[in-house]
């Protein structure tokens, strides 16, 4: 009989199991695993002790210590929120004299001259910080870590500097008391400066500080301690360690984001700075002393849109135009770098070097500056684009695609119309690729940025048209990067004329050749290279998109042949997991293409009716597409559905016995949250189209929603909509939602109060928060419509209180957006509307609705005002009753 039968303690054993769980021979790691399974589910403070004792022990094998570690730290988190919290829960719940043990062994560890075990004890540490320090336990952690610095080994401060910028990652600022804060930056601070003799050291302390700088608000509001930071980061810059050098300028990247306002006393410094970096140094560094000026561009770009640079003395955050005032410097600067080209940088998908750095900046100060770039990038241009040197052409034609986004139509017009000619006939005869490939890119931007009905002066013309489409038509036969951009390219020129409506356009004559050149490129046995299938079907559902009554057919045309190529992908058998992989991809963008294209031909009458005898393959297709285990092509079969369903109409009803397990296995795809959401949006589409024939599928849908409703497992952005979808199916089926009452409007008005609750939170909370409360208030708006004019709309009264409780609590908070406010008044109209008189002494009780209605009825937004028009209008008619 086994020891473990007898109840001993296998903790005697964990360095074997962790070194077996790692053996190569299959039968003894499984079962390695499986006795570590056992010991952690017989006795959890045993099992967690026993890692932290093993990850402390010098002793040990290097190997089982790091398993150790990384077990211990995925018993304390997990991706997953509910996993997290149910972790979190597990470890709070632990005997108290364990958990210190645990602890203990951790800090121990830190000393540990093992590097991998001392940073593996950082992590952990950190962890168990965000679980406990919010709810006040383990307040000793921040001074037992302080007290490990001074003098210390190196390796102690090294590591016990990594754990207190691991803590700041994970726990939020207010979590920790100033004072801890003070001296964790005196700490980090010390830790980096030039005198610190140790580099180790020095680099975790500036990457401690880039993770503490949003604990720092106090600090960088107190001029003294504000240029010490400041001093100690620029000195960092300066280091001999190239990672140390990088590291600072991470800090001052950060810098510029948190604390923009506080910069103007180190600008000029940090140009000096900055522009030796991007001239002299390595890669590494040279880009992080870009990407400050990027994210300058990207703080100021902010500030004038919000405030749509007109500033008044009691602006909250001033712009102070560094971009504007270090133009002259900064523009040579940045066009230097665009010589800095990598040979191979067109092929590989996630290049990143100093030209493209120095190229998005280039983009990024045209935005914030507008036509002042112009002359300053124009000489350069004008120099280099027909010089014979690949790198001198391909970064003059960089520069200037670079500064079409930010100036105004008039600086740029007359530039274009002359650059035009060159660009089409660099794009097919230029003998270099990579100059190929910018121009190509180039083009593109000229027509996303100055082509369109909105422009006085149009850059495609009668006299033009033709060279334009028979170059980019050329130029997707090119190599695959430069047949991906000419796709593109041809993509913006045809969203141009998308909104030219049902007349004829100057692509009409080129309709044809457009569609089968598109064609063509997704058929290349290269086409999997450079996303070029992808761009062509892009620009194919483009292309769709702006056709006209007399192109239609064409687009008719092109029904059967997306149709069949469908067909044979649900064909292929025995395929290898990377050509599986390749078929998925390529059903998603056929599903896609179909979507379009029903979307088009679906909204006129003469095309609809020719197009409806499509209908019952293309639905037998899409319902082959879901027995495919791909998520992509699910999500794109279920969006062409929804398209369907619109354009059915009441038709799509002989459809729904056999699609409905289907929209039930896609509500309850947790896993693949987007497939979930998109399936509740089909729903919609299919409530609208049905209406009262969806009826019989009701209580199915109904109790689905209600258990992803109250699940923690899904993704909360599918919360919201799902709240709109009880919205569209009381619409649908009117007085039949009265069985539905009892089960949504409390889950409504939990969610409600719960949406009024957001002091004090971040950009992220604030958007997701209106999301909500915009899919609450378009459910209460579906309900109360549905009911009106019934016999039960009385059975609403009940949770009419509740109803303008949540206006009132929306109005009072004052952080209403737009569309929040518009849907929002639109409720107070519909309840005064579907209650009638019953409801307006409730209104004219109700705190804040004459002020609400006032608001929107003087706002700016011209549908805010329409729904309070109407809201007013419904009011008046309830109080006459």
């Amino acid at each position: 009989m086994s020891t473990h039968q007898l109840g001993f303690p296998m903790a005697m054993e964990i360095t074997q199991f962790l070194l077996n769980a790692q053996a190569v021979d299959g039968n003894v790691r499984k079962h390695a695993e499986e006795n570590i399974r056992q010991f952690q589910e017989q006795n959890l403070p045993s099992f967690l002790f026993s890692l932290a004792a093993e990850l402390a022990n010098d002793d040990k094998p290097v190997e089982s210590r790091k398993l150790a570690g990384l077990i211990l730290k995925n018993a304390l988190d997990a991706k997953e929120q509910h996993r997290k919290f149910e972790l979190a829960q597990r470890w709070i719940a632990l005997d108290p004299n364990a958990k210190a043990q645990i602890r203990a062994c951790l800090l121990k560890t830190l000393s540990s001259p093992a590097h991998d075990a001392r940073s593996t004890a950082s992590q952990v540490i950190a962890k168990l910080a965000g679980i406990e320090l919010p709810i006040k336990q383990w307040p000793e952690l921040i001074e037992a870590l302080l007290s490990n610095n001074n003098q210390l080994p190196a390796h102690t401060r090294q590591a016990t500097l990594e754990t207190l910028g691991y803590i700041c990652e994970e726990v939020s600022p207010e979590v920790v008391e100033q004072d801890h804060v003070n001296k964790i930056l005196t700490a980090v601070v010390q830790g980096m400066s030039s005198s610190e003799s140790n580099n180790d050291v020095r680099l975790a302390a500036t990457r401690a500080l880039y993770n503490a700088l949003s604990f720092a608000q106090a600090n960088f509001s107190n001029d003294t301690e504000r240029d010490y930071i400041m001093r100690v980061v620029c000195e960092a810059t300066l280091s001999p360690e190239v990672k140390i050098r990088q590291a600072a300028f991470e800090c001052l990247v950060s810098i510029s984001s948190t604390y923009y306002e506080k910069l103007s006393p180190y600008i000029q410094d940090i140009f000096t700075i900055t522009a030796k970096a991007v001239k002299e140094d390595e890669e590494p560094v040279a880009l992080q002393a870009i990407e400050f000026w990027s994210s300058i561009c990207d703080e100021e770009i902010d500030i004038l849109e919000e405030y749509g640079g007109d500033f008044t003395g009691d602006s909250v955050i001033p712009c102070f135009y560094f971009i504007k005032q270090a133009l002259p410097a900064l523009i040579p600067l940045l066009l230097e770098t665009l010589l800095k080209q990598e040979e191979d940088q067109d092929q590989d998908e996630g290049a990143w070097n100093i030209a493209m750095a120095g190229g998005t900046c280039l983009g990024l100060v045209a935005r914030t500056v507008g036509d002042d770039v112009v002359p300053l990038v124009m000489p350069f241009i004008e120099e280099n684009i027909s010089k014979p040197d690949w790198r001198q052409r391909e970064a003059a034609t960089y520069a200037f695609g670079s500064v079409l986004e930010g100036p105004s139509p008039e600086k740029l017009m007359s530039l274009v119309n002359h650059a035009l000619n060159f660009m089409l006939n660099a794009l097919m005869k230029d003998p270099n690729n990579h100059v190929k490939d910018t121009t190509g890119w180039t083009l593109g931007r000229i027509f996303e940025f100055l082509h369109g009905s909105a422009y006085d002066t149009p850059i495609i013309t009668q006299a033009n048209c033709q060279q334009i489409i028979t170059v980019l038509l050329q130029s997707m036969k090119d190599v695959p990067n430069v047949a991906e951009k000419a796709c593109g390219a041809l993509y913006f020129l045809a969203q141009g004329f998308e909104d030219s409506g049902s007349s004829s356009t100057q692509l009409t004559p080129f309709f044809q050749d457009i569609i089968q050149a598109l064609l063509d490129v997704t058929h290349r046995e290269d086409a999997g290279e450079s996303r070029l299938r992808t761009a062509a079907y892009e620009s194919l559902n483009e292309v769709v998109r702006c056709c006209t009554d007399e192109t239609a057919p064409m687009v008719m045309q092109l029904v059967p042949i997306i149709m069949n190529e469908l067909h044979q992908t649900l064909e292929a058998q025995r395929l290898s997991s990377d050509e599986r992989d390749k078929q998925n991809e390529l059903q998603g963008l056929l599903c896609g293409c179909l979507q379009v294209i029903i979307q088009k031909l679906g909204s006129s009458d003469p095309t609809k009716y020719v197009f409806m005898q499509y209908a019952d393959q293309m639905m037998q297709l899409f319902l082959r597409v879901f027995s495919c285990k791909s998520a992509t092509a699910h999500e794109e079969a279920m969006l062409a559905i929804g398209a369907l369903a619109y354009s059915t109409g009441s038709d799509f009803a002989k459809y729904m016995s056999e699609f409905y397990k289907y929209l039930e296995m896609g509500l309850q795809n947790f896993e693949d949250y987007q497939v979930c959401a998109i399936t509740v949006g089909v729903v919609g589409d299919i409530s609208r189209a049905l209406e009262d024939k969806i009826l019989p599928y009701c209580d199915g849908i109904m109790t689905q929603l209600l258990k992803n409703l109250s699940s923690n497992q899904l993704h909360r952005s599918v919360k919201p909509p799902i709240f709109s979808c009880f919205g569209d199916l009381a619409l649908a089926i009117g007085e039949n939602f009265d069985k539905y009452l009892m089960y949504a409007m409390p889950m409504l008005q939990s969610a409600a109060e719960l949406s009024v609750q957001t002091s004090g939170a971040d950009d992220d909370i604030i958007e997701y928060t209106n999301t909500l409360r915009n899919g609450i208030l378009e459910a209460y708006s579906g309900v109360l419509q549905g009911f009106k004019g019934s016999a039960k709309s009385q059975l609403l009264m009940p949770h009419a209180p509740h109803i303008l409780q949540f206006l009132d609590s929306l109005y009072m908070a004052k952080d209403m957006d737009d569309v929040v406010m518009k849907t929002a008044i639109g409720v107070l109209g519909d309840l005064a509307d579907t209650l009638g008189g019953n409801a307006a002494p409730l209104i004219q009780q109700c705190a804040s609705s004459r002020g609400f209605l006032n608001e929107c009825l003087q706002s700016e937004d011209n549908l805010v005002r329409e729904a309070g028009e109407w809201a007013q209008l419904a009011i008046r008619r309830a109080i006459s009753f």
